[in-house]
């Protein structure tokens, strides 16, 4: 017979183990996901960039003890809507709302301040929180499952009825503090960066997928 004190002890025991695994596994596919993308040239490691690590107006600041994108740019004329909306299929993630020239990353979804608006020449810059596990729910974390996505696959950006698509063109990790991310690989092109922090739930480097218009 089960006695009230072994059956609280065995509840606890059972759900430390479940919080455990929600824990070590997110970290134990990331790391798998990391080796195979390494060893399929898909993804380019770059803690130290050679070069575009200053970038003018931004810079890294603490906010909650996690080290942000901070923009202090400001637009000539100002964007006529204040969010607008991101699908990505791969994802199963349907019309997110992405809040317009924000550093607010406890809002959800933020486009660094400055950055191109969608269907603009330059990169749409898109940060948002990862999560160690999203059965966890601690906090709002849209690109949890960003890892997830391939080359090929599509970035769906509505703004004020207008539609644009871009395509998954390079995937890579970088050091927390590289700016040069934020920079487009081409002057004239028209992309879009999706950030986030990985492993999941901690922030040793950053996800960038980066989406060329097509």
């Amino acid at each position: 017979m089960i006695t009230a004190g072994k059956f609280l002890s065995l509840t606890l025991f059972t759900f430390g183990v479940f919080l455990l695994i929600q824990v070590i596994l997110p970290l134990v596919s990331f790391k798998i996901w990391e080796i195979s993308q390494s060893m399929s040239e898909q993804i380019l490691i770059s803690p130290k960039p050679p070069q575009g690590r200053e970038v003018l107006g931004i810079s890294i600041r603490n906010q909650n003890n996690f080290p942000s994108f901070i923009s202090d740019l400001k637009r000539d004329t100002p964007a006529s809507y204040g969010e607008f909306r991101l699908t990505v299929p791969a994802l199963k993630m349907e019309s997110e709302t992405v809040r317009v020239d924000s550093n607010d990353l406890t809002a959800g979804l933020v486009h660094l301040p400055g950055a191109a608006l969608p269907g603009e020449k330059g990169n749409v810059f898109i940060s948002g929180h990862s999560a160690l596990s999203p059965l966890l729910g601690f906090k709002k974390a849209p690109f949890a499952t960003l890892i997830n996505m391939k080359k090929g696959d599509q970035i769906v950006v509505e703004a004020e009825g207008a539609k644009f698509i871009y395509q998954v063109a390079e995937i890579k990790t970088v050091d927390p503090t590289d700016l040069s991310v934020i920079t487009p690989p081409e002057s004239l092109g028209r992309y879009i960066s999706l950030m986030t922090c990985v492993p999941p739930g901690l922030n040793l480097k950053r996800l960038i997928i980066l989406g060329k218009m097509i």
